[in-house]
C-alpha cells in the first residue's frame, strides 16, 4: 500500500496511520494515494507547525569516504530508519556549478532521512529540539564536504549555505542578467528564516 503513495510513501504511515487497516482499504482505498497539494490545503497551521517540529525530511549528498561517519552521526543525532542510500558520481567539469567535488571526480552517496524523528515520536515533539538537530546535521555535512538537497528547508545561515555551495557562477549569471533585487536567491527560497 504505502509504496504506491508516490513521493511521500516513506512518511505515509505517519500521515495516514490507519491506511493499512483492512476496513479503510476496502471502503476508502480508492482515495489514496492523496495528492500532496490536497494534504497541504487541508493541513491546519497548528498541524503544519507540529510537522515542522517533529519530522525530518532531508537528503544529504556525502562523499563515499565519509558515509560511515555520516551514518554514525544520523544514528546518534536522529536515529531514524530506514534510510535512503543512493550512490552517485560527481564529475569535475570546466564550468563550476553549485555542487563541486572536493578532490578528483568523486563518488557520493545520497543519504535520505524521511519521517517522524524517534525522539519526537516519544513525547509528541515536546522535548525534541528540531532546530539543533537540523543545524547539527547540516554543520556535519558541510564540514565533510557534503551538500544538502535544495528541495529541503535549510536552517543554515546565508554564510554557511554559501560555504556549502559554490556561488561564483550562480552570482555571475544573476549579475549578468539583472536578477539581483528582482528574483529571490536560492537561499531565500530554501531558508525558512529568509522567508519570514
Amino acid at each position: 500500500y504505502h509504496r504506491h503513495t508516490r513521493s511521500i510513501f516513506w512518511t505515509m504511515e505517519d500521515i495516514l496511520p490507519f491506511g493499512n487497516n483492512l476496513l479503510f482499504r476496502l471502503l476508502l482505498g480508492w482515495l489514496v494515494p492523496p495528492k500532496i497539494s490536497f494534504l497541504k490545503l487541508m493541513t491546519t497551521e497548528r498541524l503544519h507547525q507540529l510537522h515542522i517540529k517533529t519530522h525530518i525530511i532531508e537528503d544529504y549528498l556525502v562523499p563515499m569516504a565519509k558515509l560511515e561517519d555520516t551514518l554514525d552521526m544520523q544514528d546518534k543525532l536522529i536515529g531514524f530508519y530506514p534510510l535512503w542510500l543512493c550512490p552517485c558520481k560527481i564529475y569535475i567539469t570546466s564550468r563550476r556549478g553549485l555542487i563541486n567535488p572536493i578532490g578528483d571526480d568523486e563518488l557520493y552517496v545520497d543519504v535520505g532521512i524521511y519521517g517522524l524523528a524517534p525522539a519526537a515520536r516519544a513525547d509528541g515533539g515536546k522535548h525534541f529540539d528540531y532546530l539543533k538537530c537540523h543545524h547539527s546535521a547540516e554543520t556535519f555535512v558541510r564540514e565533510i564536504g557534503g551538500f544538502q538537497a535544495l528541495y529541503a528547508v535549510t536552517y543554515q545561515s546565508r554564510e554557511e549555505f554559501e560555504e556549502m555551495f559554490d556561488h561564483r557562477m550562480y552570482n555571475d549569471v544573476r549579475r549578468k542578467f539583472g536578477c539581483e533585487g528582482v528574483f529571490p536567491t536560492i537561499y531565500d527560497k530554501v531558508s525558512r528564516d529568509a522567508r519570514k
